[in-house]
């Protein structure tokens, strides 16, 4: 072994044979005095007397001194068995049949973390006499219940331990300790509390038990039950406790013998030889491995009986990472403490390799559990320190490259030291101390959202509101210092400057590693909060070593697009635009041969299952080139796909083996070569960062990709992963913080109306005010704590450093698809994570961050936002993208965008004719797609500008409040004229277009308004039932969506009208008097249904049920009326006859209802409560309708009027418009003729039991019915 501290290169068994030597005055530096006064000085004895002290000490003499040295008052372990106990030592968790529930249990078997409603696990050792006890560490706030309890014992997923007769239990959270019942008991327990368990007397918390059932064959196990996502660690003496017990005892000798050696290497490392002044002391901090062979040998003595100590994870803990510790405890930058390195110099200079390995493993684990379980303290000290440990250990070239590859970054280790635990309680972080003030807002708008800069604040607000920011600032630089060892450790991760002959990179084995945790899918194993915090992190490192590996280039991070085609990262079950990775590769192997010079093995095509891909490996080998890039063997399946916990995974193995070709000189054959996507820990090296003709990760590159200098290849799958992270759990955790910051708003109104109150309670009500002021009392007590954490939240998860992390996350999101997008059809391959990324970072910047901090102040966010929108309207209807819930989110999030006014102005910025294609997307027939977000679309861009359309809310709910305010529904309205402006040429231009969008508008609302009248009826059916009926909210929630969608698809019709009245005015369209008639049937139908005195919808809406608030006569009477007051009012001479006499001759029309509309007629109850809501926005529709309807009643199309409507049991229940005047052969069904015929047209089968229409025959009513 070497070291890099000296030039001198020993074996321990070198060392031996030196001091065996019988030459003792050949110790070749110091002379026989001044080498035993050294040795006395070192190895001083603690019942020294004269004889021994005079007597010379030399290396041949030093075993055998050493020997007795460690012998001195070390006290003697009796090794035989303890009576009452019986099991295996060490004692663990027993994960093989010991448990029920799902749980997860480190590796150690002592750590363990609820993922089941109640899951239960006892130890591998019981006791059945005697005085026991263990340590439980809680690093969660739950529900658990510690304790003991037998083999007979049976739990389930809601009894645990405590439940039964035969277990005891305690539980901190409720303070309460359980047998069967349970009764109160103890203290709170907070996080890091470790609670000790004693079976018949706790010495803190009192008796918990009496009379415990004892006898031949009753033996206790310790146990724990506990909820979903709940966390402990048990010590059952295998590590130092926190707080020593006299029932367990700690290794006594192997304690003494430790710390007896420790001190020996002090003595030496403070201890210099100096031939002329013999010995001299010295700060050992300054202490350097020089290579002198007397020091070396010396300590080589010391570490033949200090290693094998040092294997023992209860030494590791208590002596080396406390002495390690204390080295660091001056404060200064790691870089001022080398002595760790020269010290782990030592240890792999005089350990061997399994020594020092188990140390290592052993000191980083006992360092990631002190961490994890670490009290929070207001200078969040012990956080501090422990990452400062780690940071000087992970410095150490040798020993950062052993922990990368073999310890450090597994699924449940990786991110747990860059996580900043989130306070439960305020006390218990000492936030109290940080924050003295807490302030909450006071002041709120109408619409009940936060005033950010109120004009009416009162100088003791200001006074609170500043003192809360100046303590909120304090907290953030605290964490700040956290935050920023942790993204030193990462920093030393990424390295890629240590390549050496003997190994690998730093950043290379981490990129391994950290690929583990990416493909294995760790939501499931890694508690999503943890997740959040490693993210920031690895992109605060990332970005840095981007912009260092870039500063030439000023090359910006994306990921290229060749990396999602190659073969060369493997997404397992993750969904591409395009489908199934093996349809993709059927369906454009021309296209990927043609632009990126990949040609699919076509015996690869056809191995689609597992099977095939299993036998294949095996055959495979003896099929490969000698000479063939990334291939290493045979594929193996790696073995964490054998985990049961992912053995979902194992299907997902690679499935791509191609054929790449690197182009040469145009006139040659191109050179195959075939590859195979390999599992992360079979690759090398060459097959990321790539060699002379092999690019690596940017293998297949498209003529369209620009070959750009990426230094260090193995960043981009790093930044591959964190996009793929965000997806998978981030996202959503994000959205679970902002719970507090409502719950600070609802509790912030609720104490000012409960002041108000008081303040309006009348002085003789003493009763009423003294309840009053406690629950005044209690919501101050509740925002004084919640102020308090979420200014933890804000200054951990929603700080402007981390809105600027998820800014830069959407950036390279946005930079990714455009460069995926210039490759034509190969875009189908990008998986779709991208794009859900794209928009639910945008979505997590607008809502999650603001407004504490503004999106404004986000570099380029302008020319950001615009690009978002290009995207979503270039691939909302892109053809390439075929999954269905993908093409939803599109949609939606076009729809979220133009309901915002900056937003709506970055999708009039991208070019014209981006827009135009949008908005042809937008027009195109609503049969067979989603077209309900479409309509909502043109309705956005069209409210502000219809009739009586200006309103945000509706006018009847304003009284109420409001679910959510910032709904994209709710927002005021931000019309497009420059869009509508697009829309009225497309639609002008394009006849057909034109007719074949307004005809399946028509359509749509035809049927929403039937399904919506038809749901209306049941729900009325129920209502008069004399038996108690609940209507069910789904049902509900289904008619109100129904009426919503007749009033929007209303609106676009109103819109089209405005902005191409030719399309139904001007007769010589083809199309134009059809759709003109169309639309009259409809709008009868709405103004029938509606309108009619005590009809069905009056009855419907006077019942006010909750889910149906918003329907109501306003928003769909003043629809019409819009519509009405485009085609009888505005339009030209021609056009408004036209209109008034398609109108007057449907056979459904009745001036009843047009007297309804305007105000007129009967003045009934209802009629009344109609015309007083309506009127406001309609009264002006009179006088200029009046005019065309008298030279219309006096033709001969009056007999098609009634004053009347028709009874709705006689009305065509597909239309419910016209009177039922056909019956179908052979089903005996009925409707109108108009339906009918018209529905004849393009299909035969029956409206309602399908059956295929023979004939259709005229029905009248009989006259006895």
């Amino acid at each position: 072994m070497s070291s890099k501290g000296g030039g001198t290169a020993l074996t321990r068994r070198n060392y031996r044979l030196a001091s065996d030597m019988d030459k003792p005055r050949s110790t070749g530096i110091v002379n026989e005095k001044l080498l035993s006064d050294y040795l006395h000085h070192v190895f001083p004895s603690t019942k020294q007397g004269p004889t021994l002290a005079s007597k010379p000490l030399g290396f041949q003499d030093l075993p055998a001194h050493l020997e007795k040295l460690l012998s001195e008052d070390t006290p003697t372990e009796d090794g035989q068995a303890v009576d009452g106990r019986l099991g295996p030592q060490p004692v663990v968790l027993d994960h093989t049949s010991g448990f029920e529930g799902l749980l997860f249990v480190d590796d150690d078997l002592l750590g363990v973390i609820g993922h089941s409603n109640f899951s239960s696990i006892r130890a591998t050792t019981c006791v059945y006499k005697g005085k026991w006890a263990y340590e439980v560490l809680i690093s969660s706030q739950g529900l658990m219940q510690i304790g003991w309890c037998t083999l007979s014992c049976r739990f389930n997923q809601e009894e645990g331990v405590g439940d039964t007769p035969d277990s005891y239990a305690y539980d901190g959270n409720r303070v309460r300790k359980w047998n069967v019942t349970t009764t109160n008991y103890g203290k709170v327990s907070v996080n890091t509390d470790r609670v000790l368990c004693v079976l018949r007397n706790g010495q803190s918390l009192g008796t918990a038990f009496t009379n415990i059932k004892m006898g031949p064959g009753i033996a206790y196990f310790p146990a724990i039950s506990l909820s979903f996502k709940e966390s402990v660690a048990f010590n059952f003496g295998s590590r130092p406790l926190r707080y020593p017990s006299q029932l367990i005892n700690p290794p006594a000798a192997d304690l003494m013998k430790a710390h007896k050696l420790l001190g020996y290497i002090k003595n030496v490392l403070s201890t210099a030889i100096d031939t002329q002044e013999g010995l001299v002391e010295k700060d050992c901090a300054v202490w350097r491995l020089h290579g002198e062979p007397t020091v070396l040998v010396t300590l080589a003595h010391i570490f033949n009986h200090f290693a094998p100590l040092m294997c023992k994870v209860y030494l590791v803990e208590d002596v080396l990472m406390n002495f390690l510790l204390g080295i660091l405890e001056g404060g200064g930058s790691v870089d001022e403490h080398p002595l760790i390195q020269q010290l782990l110099d030592l240890f792999w200079l005089l350990m061997e390799d399994h020594e020092v390995n188990e140390c290592l493993k052993q000191l980083m684990m006992s360092l990631l559990r002190a961490y994890r379980f670490s009290p929070i303290i207001p200078d969040l000290g012990f956080q501090i320190h422990y990452l400062r440990l780690t940071t000087a250990i992970l410095r150490h070239e040798k020993s950062r490259k052993y922990l990368l590859s073999n310890l450090t970054f597994d699924v449940l280790r990786s991110v747990v030291f860059f996580y900043i635990k989130t306070p439960l309680r305020v006390k218990e972080a000492g936030l109290e101390e940080l924050i003295p003030t807490t302030w909450w807002p006071t002041h709120f708008d109408k619409e009940g959202k936060d005033e950010l800069e109120p004009k009416d604040e009162s100088a003791d607000e200001r006074l609170r509101r500043r003192a809360y920011e100046r303590g909120c600032q304090r907290l953030k630089k605290r964490i700040e210092v956290v935050e920023e060892l942790q993204v030193q450790i990462l920093r030393l991760l990424l390295n890629n400057k240590d390549k050496s002959t003997v190994g690998k990179a730093s950043h290379v084995c981490f990129h391994m590693r950290a690929l583990c945790v990416f493909e294995q899918h760790p939501t499931a194993l890694c508690p999503p909060e943890y997740m959040v915090c490693f993210l920031h992190r690895l992109i605060t490192a990332v970005r840095g070593c981007w912009d260092e590996g870039h500063r030439k280039s000023l090359s910006r991070a994306y990921v290229p697009p060749q990396l999602f085609y190659n073969g060369k990262v493997d997404y397992f079950d993750l969904q591409r635009l395009g489908g199934l990775l093996s349809h993709l590769k059927k369906t454009l192997k021309d296209d990927l041969a043609s632009k990126a010079n990949i040609i699919i093995d076509p015996a690869e095509i056809q191995a689609t299952s597992m099977d095939d891909l299993d036998e294949d490996d095996e055959s495979g080998a003896a099929q490969r080139l000698p000479g063939a890039v990334a291939m290493g063997g045979a594929l193996a399946r790696p073995s964490w796909l054998s985990s049961p916990t992912l053995g979902r995974a194992n299907r997902f193995l690679s499935t791509a083996a191609v054929s790449l070709m690197t182009p040469r000189r145009p006139l040659s054959q191109p050179e195959k070569v075939k590859v195979r996507t390999l599992a992360v820990e079979q690759r090398t090296e060459e097959d990321i960062e790539g060699s002379y003709g092999n690019d690596g990760l940017l293998l297949g590159r498209p003529l369209e990709e620009p070959d750009q200098p990426n230094a260090d290849k193995s960043l981009l799958e790093i930044v591959d992963g964190i996009v793929m992270m965000y997806n998978l759990s981030v996202h959503q955790q994000l959205g679970k913080m902002v719970v507090v910051s409502d719950d600070v708003h609802e509790y912030a109104v609720a104490l000012k109306d409960t002041e108000e109150k008081i303040a309006r309670c009348p002085a003789r009500r003493a009763d009423i005010l003294e309840e009053l002021q406690k629950s005044q009392k209690v919501f101050a007590e509740k925002l004084n704590h919640l102020s308090r954490r979420l200014a933890w939240i804000n200054a951990t998860i929603y700080s402007k450093e981390k809105m600027l992390d998820i800014y830069w996350l959407l950036c390279v999101c946005i930079r990714t698809i455009e460069h995926a997008d210039n490759t034509g059809s190969l875009f189908a391959f990008t998986p779709e994570f991208y794009l859900n990324v794209a928009m639910n970072a945008y979505s997590a910047l607008k809502n999650y961050f603001s407004p504490a901090n503004g999106m404004d102040e986000l570099p380029g966010y302008e020319e950001t936002l615009t690009q978002l929108a290009a995207i979503l309207a270039k691939h909302f209807a892109d053809p390439r993208i075929v999954g269905t819930d993908i093409k939803d989110s599109l949609m939606q999030a076009l729809a979220s965008y133009v309901c915002y006014p900056q937003s709506l102005r970055a999708v009039e910025r991208i070019p014209e004719e981006q827009r135009v294609a949008m908005m042809k997307n937008l027009l195109a027939p609503y049969e067979q797609r989603p077209w309900a977000q479409t309509n909502w679309i043109l309705v956005r861009l069209w409210r502000g500008c219809g009739f009586g359309y200006r309103y945000t809310r509706l006018p009847h709910l304003l009284k109420t409040k409001p679910e959510d305010a910032n709904l994209p529904s709710l927002q005021k309205p931000c019309p497009s004229l420059l869009l509508q402006r697009h829309m009225a040429e497309l639609l002008s231009m394009d006849k057909d277009m034109a007719a074949s969008f307004l005809n399946s508008v028509l359509n749509q609302l035809n049927w929403a308004f039937s399904e919506f009248i038809g749901m209306i009826q049941e729900i009325q059916q129920a209502a008069e039932r004399p038996e108690r009926n609940f209507v069910d909210t789904r049902q509900l929630k289904v008619c109100a969506t129904c009426f919503d969608l007749s009033v929007s698809l209303l609106r676009v019709l109103e819109m089209t009208v405005t902005l191409v009245p030719e399309i139904f005015l001007d007769w010589s369209r083809p199309s134009a008097e059809l759709l003109l008639r169309r639309l009259a049937q409809l709008l009868n139908q709405v103004l029938n249904r509606v309108t009619a005195e005590k009809n069905l919808f009056d009855r419907v809406v006077n019942l006010r049920l909750p889910g149906l608030e918003s329907v109501d006569h306003y928003p769909i009477l003043v629809a019409v009326t819009g519509i009405l007051v485009r085609i009888l009012v505005d339009g030209d001479r021609q056009g408004v006859s036209r209109a008034a006499s398609v109108l007057l001759s449907d056979p459904c029309f009745q001036l009843h209802s047009i007297q309804h509309l305007l105000g007129e007629g009967g003045e009934s109850s209802s009629s009344a409560a109609v015309a007083s809501s309506v009127r406001p926005a309609v009264g002006s529709l009179g006088s200029s309708v009046a005019a065309p309807l008298p030279s219309a009643t006096g033709s001969s199309e009056r007999k098609h009027f009634s004053l009347h409507p028709t009874s709705e049991e006689d009305l065509c229940p597909i239309c419910y418009a016209h009177p039922i005047s056909a019956i179908f052969k052979p089903c005996s069904h009925k409707s109108c003729k108009a339906c009918i015929n018209q529905h004849l047209m393009n299909n035969k089968d029956c409206f309602f039991c399908k059956a295929t229409i023979t004939g259709v025959e005229d029905y009248s009513k009989p006259a006895s019915s």
